[in-house]
């Protein structure tokens, strides 16, 4: 086995450990790379055929392409996929900055969704090299039932062993992308040939919500809402450029994005301790 090959084994084996050990189970699909590559592996998990619902919280901000890409691949892929839309920016926490409220519709939708539907658990595409705090994460992350994240009570994961049996009233977060790279994303990517939204290959933008970029060659690395994201410079228009990028790139991955580069660092974990994923 190779460096993929494992990293596909071990998340097949998250998979199949939460189909396994809890009733009611829900998938976030943000049509990022990270989360379709989780919807791919979810079909190798389960012979073709992924076995949770696919949910979507829609604050009506993803940009067109995103949306053309979400009605193509849901239908194709025949996903039991759920639009939830989020509530209003004027229900989000006025202190926070601007880019982490609009980024917090999303929190306050999922938890509406998670009592509506009675999910125990929510698997999500988040990766320890994206965002400091989510390397404090577990595979199995126990939460309060609204999704309040406690960063100082984790348990322990040794040996591929997880905790799955957790006291009532307890959610979990279920992360089979955890030990990934944003490298070894694109890299797997390449080999199964994952139809990614085209955003992601480089293009030459001139003003783009409202930011001049002066007719640069540019590119998303990290997908998010109209508004709070932007591209970054970049030449790569195919997966090996993007490969090639990132083997010698030192820019963050969430540098086109306002709580990963502008705004105050804390608000972020703030949104990630609320539940945001």
């Amino acid at each position: 086995m190779d460096h993929l090959d494992r990293l596909e084994a071990q998340s097949i084996y998250i998979l199949r450990e939460a189909y396994h050990a809890i009733r009611n189970v829900g998938m976030l699909w943000s049509f990022g790379k990270d989360s379709t590559v989780m919807i791919w592996l979810a079909k190798k998990a389960f012979f073709g055929q992924v076995s949770f619902p696919l949910i979507h919280c829609d604050t009506e901000l993803e940009m067109d392409e995103v949306y053309a890409y979400r009605d193509r691949y849901a239908a194709e892929w025949n996903l039991d996929f759920i639009s939830h839309l989020c509530p209003p920016y004027e229900q989000t926490d006025a202190s926070l900055p601007h880019a982490a409220r609009v980024a917090s519709r999303k929190t306050l939708g999922l938890r509406e969704l998670i009592e509506q539907r009675g999910f125990d658990a929510i698997i999500a595409g988040i990766r320890r090299d994206e965002e400091g705090t989510r390397a404090k994460e577990r595979i199995f992350s126990p939460r309060g039932i609204e999704g309040h994240w406690n960063v100082k009570d984790q348990p322990p994961e040794f040996w591929d062993q997880y905790t799955t049996d957790f006291p009532p009233g307890t959610h979990l977060r279920i992360h089979p992308l955890l030990h990934w790279t944003e490298i070894d994303i694109w890299r797997y990517i390449e080999r199964e040939k994952i139809p990614v939204v085209p955003l992601y290959f480089a293009r030459e933008y001139g003003a783009f919500e409202g930011r001049d970029f002066a007719n640069q060659r540019m590119r998303f690395r990290s997908l998010g809402e109209r508004g709070i994201t932007w591209p970054v410079a970049s030449d790569a228009d195919t997966i090996k450029k993007i490969i090639a990028e990132l083997e010698t790139t030192r820019v963050p991955e969430r540098s086109g994005r306002p709580m990963g580069a502008d705004e105050d660092e804390s608000s972020f974990e703030r949104l990630r301790e609320a539940g945001y994923m």
